[in-house]
Order: structure tokens, then C-alpha cells, then sequence
């Protein structure tokens, strides 16, 4: 006689129950069990950033604005004088901001200049970038040349104004070359006679002539010089107003390239 073939069932029931006489158990996985799967590997997280622009450092406010690229937990600040001393310390909390957020840090302005400025952004897991920056500038206290109408050369008499400017220039250079690289840079400017395309093109070459007055005279650090034409007056006028205190030029060092606020111009600079 030929049995019919049992279930997978009542074969693994006919086997659990000789077990049980034997004092035995049997342990059935049920049909949807699976291997036991290893544990994921910790997750990797990118590095983390940190941007500050210069343009949202504000020394006198004491205000400095800063965007993290992962939940911001806080922010510590310090500022330090040309010489190294400490000028302000401070530590802000965020509360978990999220990413990409401004970051607003306040400090009271000190009466000293602020030269470096070191910053250490924490997320929430502590994880930390450090950033310094050097928003050290100093402005070189000069008397103006004096251009001929149309033109960009620099009379013989005009040479003693410059000669001046260089000595005050290497005097302050020597302060400053801890911080890193200082150049110098030069701004020429216009009143509003003629039109802005022709100031523009003759306040570039002015500051050109500038720049390569101090050059030929040696001044071995980098220079950097622009023209900005009418963008940037420094007295308010009509146009077509012969004003003497927009014939100018600006000189500076710095690390960074000066910015004008109140314009919101910005050079386009000739490296020399």
C-alpha cells in the first residue's frame, strides 16, 4: 500500500513530539525568520563649514555673522589688538539652529583696533571648526596729488607728497607682517565732471600711476590698485559738480581688499 506523501508539517509535528517523549524540545524558526543582520557602521558626516564674510564683520557695532553647515550648537569669539592682547571674549549660544543660518555673535567694541579675530563654531554633537580672520587695516594719512586735467602723470613737484606717504607706510608695515601678508592697496577717485564711463577708465589709470610710483621707489610688498571714478564720492553731488574733495585717492594696508559700505561698490583690482 503506498502511504501519501505527509506535509512538511506533520513530519516536523511527528518529530517534535518523539523529541517531547525524549525529554527533548525542538525550537522552529517561523517561515518569515531571517538572519540576524550585522549592525549598520556609524554614519560618516561630512566636514563640517564654516563661512564668515568680511562684509558681515562690523568691528564698531561689535557684531559678527557666521553660517555653519550643520546644526549650530555655539559659537565662542575671540579678539585680539595688532600687538596680541586680548581685547574681548565671548560665547554664545544657539540652541540647535539649523544649518546654513545666520549666526549673529555680539561683543562690546573695544577702544582699541581689533586686528584677528578667532572663532570656534561647535554643532550639536560637538563636533568643532576653528576660523581667524584679520580684519586689520590702516589708513595712510596723506596729502592728495594733484593731476593735471586728462592726465595721469605725476608732476616732479607733486613727488614730495608720495615721499611722505612711504615713509609712514614702511614705519607702520613692520607692526602689522605677523598677521601675514599686508599689501598695499590704492583707490583713485573723481568728482562727477564728465561723463562716468570717462572717470572711471582716467581714475584707473591715476591709481595705476600711483601704485608704480611706490613700486619704482621700492616698496617691496604687494600692491594692489583700482579706480572707482564717481561710485564712491565722498561728498554727495549733482552730476557735472567740480568738487576738490572728490579728487582723491585712498591708500591702505591691509590683508584683506578695503570694501565700501555706504556705496556698495567694489573695486576691480590691477596687482602690480
Amino acid at each position: 500500500m503506498i502511504r501519501p506523501e505527509r506535509s512538511w508539517g506533520d513530519r516536523a509535528r511527528e518529530l517534535g513530539a518523539a523529541l517531547l517523549a525524549a525529554g527533548l524540545t525542538l525550537a522552529v524558526a517561523p517561515a518569515h525568520a531571517r538572519a540576524e543582520e550585522p549592525a549598520p557602521a556609524a554614519r560618516k558626516l561630512p566636514p563640517l563649514q564654516v563661512q564668515i564674510d568680511l562684509a558681515d564683520v562690523d568691528l564698531a557695532a561689535g557684531e559678527l555673522t557666521l553660517r555653519m553647515s550643520r546644526l549650530a550648537a555655539r559659537v565662542t569669539l575671540k579678539a585680539f589688538s595688532l600687538a596680541g592682547s586680548l581685547l574681548a571674549q565671548v560665547e554664545q549660544q544657539f540652541q540647535a539652529a539649523p544649518a546654513g543660518s545666520p549666526l549673529v555673535v555680539h561683543w562690546s567694541p573695544p577702544q582699541e583696533a581689533v586686528a584677528r579675530i578667532e572663532v570656534y563654531a561647535y554643532d550639536v554633537d560637538d563636533y568643532f571648526k576653528g576660523v581667524a580672520i584679520t580684519p586689520w587695516s590702516f589708513e595712510i594719512p596723506h596729502e592728495d596729488v594733484v593731476f593735471e586735467t586728462d592726465s595721469a602723470v605725476i608732476r616732479p613737484s607733486e613727488a614730495s607728497k608720495l615721499q611722505a606717504s612711504l615713509a609712514l607706510i614702511q614705519k607702520q608695515l613692520p607692526r602689522a607682517q605677523h598677521l601675514g601678508t599686508v599689501t598695499l592697496f590704492i583707490v583713485a577717485h573723481t568728482d562727477t565732471v564728465a561723463t562716468a564711463d570717462y572717470n572711471q577708465e582716467l581714475s584707473t589709470r591715476r591709481a595705476l600711476s600711483l601704485a608704480r610710483w611706490f613700486r619704482s621707489h621700492g616698496l617691496k610688498l604687494p600692491i594692489a590698485c583700482a579706480g572707482m571714478g564717481e561710485r564712491a564720492l565722498k561728498v554727495k553731488t549733482a552730476d557735472e559738480v567740480d568738487e576738490p574733495r572728490n579728487r582723491r585717492a585712498d591708500y591702505m594696508l591691509g590683508l584683506e581688499p578695503p570694501r565700501f559700505k555706504n556705496s556698495g561698490a567694489t573695486p576691480s583690482w590691477t596687482k602690480i
